[in-house]
């Protein structure tokens, strides 16, 4: 309605779409984490080019599977691992790392706050809540930050990798004595900082429909009967101590590369910052830091000054891809040119850095449930 397509080219599911005779160049693929296999490999078949949601898929064979087809079919494939894209990131890995600002790097230390209320929303009372249903935590939320560890180590391969880490507190065990099924009818809901009327009511009446708030909106239609109605009735106005929750609400992935360089990475549920991740490199000549919306700081061992590096960016975006610090729109742009260009370089997430990067949050997590180092293959 929009666009005023026409209704030729409407579907209500993909296969009707793919079943077709291959009509544009590329398919946006952001189904739910389970379903991105089956069209990925069937769209890449019919020869088009691929915009996939991350993760690229939830199991290595499914993975391997997408990748092996989108090679044999000469298929651009652009999995949105969006941090890749940031300015930021560039920043830190072309003009610096890559030039031995501070010299070898010796070891990445790098966070990802995901912010009390959005983990309540996400991992517990969401989509991403149930491993069964959509995948683990790691690889659901922190496959980003795997992949940027990977990409800043340039071509120093990971060696082993461990990881510990479990869910926390949202719990049955953990309810409140007295505490209702769900938040509209709960006596001790004010004490709670995970209420729902806390992370969407109070927000709604104030007519701030944005997210979270708007996932709670059926059918376009945003307002307080709304959101109070999905909060009486859907899964948003649950107790988080009574959910079908099951991933893990926080974990710590440590790495071993070539040449004897480290790496280690905190997922935290438990933080008041939202995605301001925090990252610090150090290397034999120099140490990096970064905390997601500053500048690039190096301090020089030689010198001990301290320098300021900021990314630049373009005069405009569209404010429909300021998302993720405006990543989104790096992601977009450099997808449609390569597109446009028939220049597959120009995409930073192709299917073999994704796949190598995937396969380490597969082995992060296994370590975690097994216990022990998992040693990858050559």
């Amino acid at each position: 309605e929009i666009h005023s397509l026409d209704e030729s080219n409407v579907f209500d599911d993909w296969r009707a779409a793919c079943e077709r005779e291959r009509f544009a160049d590329a398919v946006v693929i952001a189904t739910p984490d389970r379903l991105h296999k089956d069209p990925a490999v069937a769209f890449a078949k019919k020869g088009y080019h691929i915009l996939l949601e991350k993760p690229m898929a939830v199991t290595p064979e499914d993975c391997e599977e997408i990748a092996s087809t989108c090679k044999a079919n000469s298929v651009m494939l652009a999995v949105c691992h969006i941090m890749r894209y940031h300015p930021a990131s560039q920043k830190i890995k072309v003009p610096l790392l890559d030039a031995g600002v501070i010299g070898d790097i010796c070891h990445i230390q790098h966070m990802e706050p995901i912010g009390f209320w959005h983990f309540a929303h996400s991992y517990v009372r969401g989509n991403w809540r149930n491993e069964a249903e959509s995948t683990f935590s790691l690889l659901a939320k922190s496959c980003h930050d795997i992949d940027l560890i990977n990409y800043w180590m340039g071509d120093k391969r990971c060696l082993k990798v461990s990881s510990f880490g479990n869910l926390s507190h949202f719990t049955k065990e953990n309810k409140p004595e007295g505490a209702a099924s769900r938040c509209l009818a709960c006596p001790v809901e004010e004490t709670c900082p995970y209420s729902a009327k806390k992370i969407y009511l109070e927000p709604a009446k104030k007519k701030r429909f944005y997210w979270p708030v708007s996932v709670l909106c059926r059918d376009g239609v945003c307002d307080i009967e709304s959101v109070t109605e999905a909060l009486r009735n859907g899964p948003y106005g649950r107790c988080v101590y009574e959910c079908d929750n099951d991933v893990v609400s926080h974990q710590v992935v440590n790495m071993e590369f070539e040449g004897g360089a480290t790496a280690s990475f905190m997922m935290a549920a438990f933080t008041y910052k939202l995605g301001v991740r925090k990252t610090t490199i150090y290397g034999t000549k120099g140490e990096l830091s970064y905390e997601a919306g500053g500048s690039v700081e190096i301090v020089d061992f030689l010198t001990q000054e301290k320098t300021a590096h900021r990314a630049t960016k373009p005069a405009f975006i569209p404010m429909v891809f300021m998302a993720h610090g405006s990543a989104d729109y790096y992601l977009m742009d450099s997808f449609v040119s390569a597109l446009a260009e028939k220049d597959p370089s120009l995409i930073q997430t192709g299917p073999e850095e994704t796949l190598n990067s995937h396969l380490l949050v597969f082995a992060a997590e296994r370590s975690r449930k097994e216990s022990r180092v998992i040693y990858l293959e050559t």
